[in-house]
């Protein structure tokens, strides 16, 4: 009898929590309508866990923006629903996503599910606003755009690519992912620390592979769980990287102020080392285990998204054939210029091959690899007509934009071809695979050139 008045009594409990949230919901509702604007249409889904679950199953079909498009199809292009744990407003437009994107610092900043701000700790790229994020954000993406690093990192690039395609020969069978990783982590460590092969250098791969695969999982930190063994693989990846950090730190100290100031970095830490400490001296230990913080995600890149990309242009091409042959042609014809002329390839030959960039474009438009940008809104903001309230998230949808049939004809066809027509361009609202706005990444001409030099000497060595 006691268990019978006992679950009738979690029964009651249950009813009163989910009346009181649909209360609490209209409420909030009523005082947002009356404000300029109007509060975005959609649905909290379920008490507690609201959509969620209908979010994270999506993610795992063959057309991961299902759970956007059923919503947009009921209640247009910007939504409201309830994932993760927190009330938010999903935009699938992209003059919408434009606006949030670009209006970056005084109304909206970066704020991520709690698992992934416990991965990347306070002093993360995405805690980091204002002028001190404009200054590291022009800072590095300076050193990369910088003719001596492009010199010299087109050529790390090509050594590290042909001696893992000499390896491929006599492999019955290969998995491309895990072989671009082997290269793509190698070239991204040494731009940003300047570690070359060795037991440093594996141990960083093992522990960063524990690492990122906790970016998205359960803010559930008890040990054994996910969030818990990559915590404790970032502790281990913090304490290699200040120990090579510190060592760098001190030999600039040691070194002579004029000869310090007239020479090339050498890597993203030698430029963060020179720079950042004269926005912070007077919490200099912050401004290391910010330094620190900052590189360790920068190789995010070199682990997961551009090893990602090169595996799916090798699954597209491969599933068009009048593609690959096009992309062949054109290949090979540097080549020969090359092998004619004698002189090394340089950043800007592959970069100009017209169709080459034309299917990276494409790879990246269907891969959608970095699908969606979270902000918060920090006081009321009306866009077209469309009221973002203060406090409130918004998930700016980039693969909903990517995979809508009024940007583009036949979104889910691979169609390199698309980018020679009219009103195609790289530059457009339409396509946004780097983010957009002054969070735009840093790496992403770093990121076509790793992904152009693979395709070419992948199609002008093997068949």
């Amino acid at each position: 009898m006691e268990w019978f008045i006992g679950f009738w009594i979690l029964v009651g409990i249950f009813v009163g929590w989910c009346w009181y949230s649909k209360e609490k919901s209209s409420s909030s509702d009523m005082k947002m309508e009356q404000k300029s604007g109007v509060l975005p249409k959609g649905s909290f889904g379920w008490p507690l866990i609201g959509e969620t679950l209908d979010f994270i199953a999506a993610g795992y079909t063959s057309q991961p923006v299902s759970f956007m498009e059923k919503r947009r199809s009921l209640y247009g292009k910007v939504f409201k629903t309830h994932i993760l744990g927190t009330p938010i407003i999903v935009s699938t437009d992209p003059a919408v996503n434009k606006v949030v994107l670009q209006n970056h610092g005084n109304i909206f900043i970066p704020a991520y599910p709690k698992s992934i701000r416990e991965i990347f700790g306070e002093y993360s790229i995405l805690q980091t606003n204002g002028t001190l994020q404009k200054k590291v954000h022009a800072l590095i993406g300076g050193f990369l755009r910088s003719p001596q690093f492009k010199s010299r990192i087109t050529k790390d690039i090509e050594h590290h690519v042909k001696l893992t395609l000499t390896s491929w020969k006599d492999l019955p069978l290969l998995f491309v992912q895990e072989e671009t990783q082997k290269f793509t982590f190698r070239v991204l460590v040494k731009a940003l620390l300047s570690l070359d092969p060795s037991d440093d250098l594996d141990f960083l791969k093992r522990e960063f592979n524990e690492f990122i695969k906790g970016l998205i999982c359960l803010p559930i930190k008890l040990p054994g769980t996910r969030l818990y063994k990559s915590l404790k693989a970032k502790e281990r990846i913090f304490k290699l990287v200040k120990k090579i950090v510190e060592q760098r730190k001190l030999g600039l100290e040691k070194s002579e102020d004029q000869e310090h100031q007239n020479t090339i970095p050498n890597d993203a830490v030698d430029v963060l080392l020179r720079d950042i400490s004269g926005e912070q001296n007077d919490k200099q230990s912050l401004s290391l285990d910010f330094i620190i913080s900052h590189i360790i995600e920068l190789m995010i890149p070199g682990e997961e998204t551009v090893p990602m990309s090169m595996t799916l242009a090798v699954k597209f091409l491969s599933d068009c054939p009048v593609a690959l042959e096009l992309l062949t042609e054109e290949n090979m014809k540097l080549k020969r210029q090359k092998t004619d002329s004698g002189d090394d390839y340089c950043w800007t030959d592959y970069m100009s091959m017209q169709f080459t960039q034309n299917v990276i474009n494409e790879t990246l438009r269907v891969a959608n690899i970095i699908n969606a940008v979270w902000r918060k809104a920090l006081k009321d903001v009306e866009i077209k007509g469309i009221l973002i309230p203060e406090g409130w998230c918004v998930l700016t949808s980039f693969s909903s934009v990517h995979m809508d049939e009024e940007n583009y004809e036949n979104p889910y066809e691979f169609d390199p071809w698309r980018w020679e027509k009219t009103g195609a361009s790289v530059k457009n609202n339409c396509f946004t695979p780097f983010g957009g706005g002054q969070r735009l990444c840093p790496g992403l001409e770093l990121s076509r050139l790793e992904i152009s030099i693979f395709l070419h000497h992948l199609v002008t060595t093997y068949r």
